[in-house]
């Protein structure tokens, strides 16, 4: 991709976005009705705020969120069924919509605007389609590393070194996407097998200091000096980065690093299906996937006219597991139960 330089100003309307939950504007009629459009969030939370108040400004149309990692989303969706509280799901994993999906909680949506998104970044069927691409990495405090005496890892193998022992951060799969991700990146890496992803996760589990139950966390952990490292994805680890702390370090698995198709979908038996659909047509488009890095959230769009930063991965650069998304999304309730139940729970060496 062309990397182009976006303005540093933060949008002006992302200091009056409202709160989690909360409406994001008035709004006028839209498509012959002001019914508000309710949506899961998965992303950080400023960015949630912003995207509902921009939407509402560009369609007239109120929005509502509530802020749901990938894991709590699927338990949502599942929890209330046939009658759902939600309209859309934005951000996310692509294999947590897919997971949804599997249960019967999405309805398939080709946007007119999906033209503009290359194959591999949506589903053929209209399940899902991506807003933006993630690749996981190791974010790593420079300082705590030093205390340790051990070096940014820089392989799935390094996380094993004893020196680690309580000093890594990753979230639990079964409520983060992030954390999925890196669990089925060991799957794709052992060649499918899910019994040696299940043991690597179970030689990790010692050096683990808090399985989170947001993706991000870790990060966060890791700038505060409780751990040496968090198990992320890089964008927001550069996010932390910007916002301070400075003496975090993103390194990449050697091996290969796994990468997440953030997704947006249509909720089945939707309340306001046509405000969802005006919901995920606009969140296709350049203007709307630009927002993102105005509050720091540095994944990669996947419109190609949106703008690449200096802050963004440049995929290029990094050695790529391939995952199999529609495998990732079958595979994951029964994969993230086995690691609530081999996993987690097990004594500490």
């Amino acid at each position: 991709m062309q990397r182009k330089m976006l303005p540093l100003a933060v949008a002006a309307t992302a200091a009056t976005a409202l709160l989690a939950g909360c409406s994001a504007g008035a709004g006028t009629e839209a498509g012959g009705s002001s019914e508000p459009v309710t949506f899961i969030c998965s992303p950080q939370e400023d960015w949630c705020q912003l995207i509902a108040a921009e939407f509402t400004a560009a369609s007239g149309i109120p929005a509502n969120y509530v802020r749901l990692s990938g894991g709590e989303a699927v338990a949502r969706l599942s929890a209330t069924g046939e009658t759902p509280e939600f309209d859309a799901w934005f951000g996310g994993g692509a294999e947590g919509h897919l997971a949804a999906d599997e249960s019967g909680l999405l309805e398939p949506y080709t946007s007119p605007n999906a033209e503009q998104i290359p194959d591999e970044y949506k589903d053929a069927d209209g399940t899902w389609t991506g807003v933006y691409v993630g690749a996981l990495s190791f974010c790593s405090n420079t300082d705590v590393l030093e205390e340790i005496g051990a070096e940014a890892p820089s392989s799935w193998e390094d996380l094993l070194d004893p020196k680690f022992k309580g000093n890594i951060a990753m979230a639990h799969p079964g409520t983060s996407g992030t954390a999925y991700q890196a669990l089925w990146t060991e799957v794709e890496l052992n060649d499918g097998d899910q019994d040696a992803a299940i043991d690597f996760f179970g030689k990790l589990h010692s050096n683990i200091l808090q399985y989170s139950k947001s993706g991000s966390a870790p990060g966060q952990m890791a700038g505060r000096g409780e751990v040496a490292t968090g198990v992320i994805f890089a964008q927001d680890c550069q996010k932390f980065v910007n916002e301070g702390f400075t003496n975090l370090e993103t390194t990449f698995p050697s091996e290969g690093t796994g990468y997440e198709v953030g997704a947006v979908s249509l909720i089945k038996n939707a309340k306001n299906p046509e405000g969802a659909k005006a919901f995920i047509d606009w969140s296709l488009t350049a203007e709307a996937q630009d927002l993102a890095a105005t509050v720091g959230s540095y994944s990669v769009p996947t419109n190609p006219d949106a703008t690449i930063t200096e802050d963004m991965v440049d995929f290029d650069t990094l050695k790529l597991v391939h995952a199999d998304i529609d495998a990732a999304g079958k595979a994951r309730n029964e994969l993230t139960g086995r690691f609530d139940a081999e996993v987690a729970p097990a004594p500490k060496e």
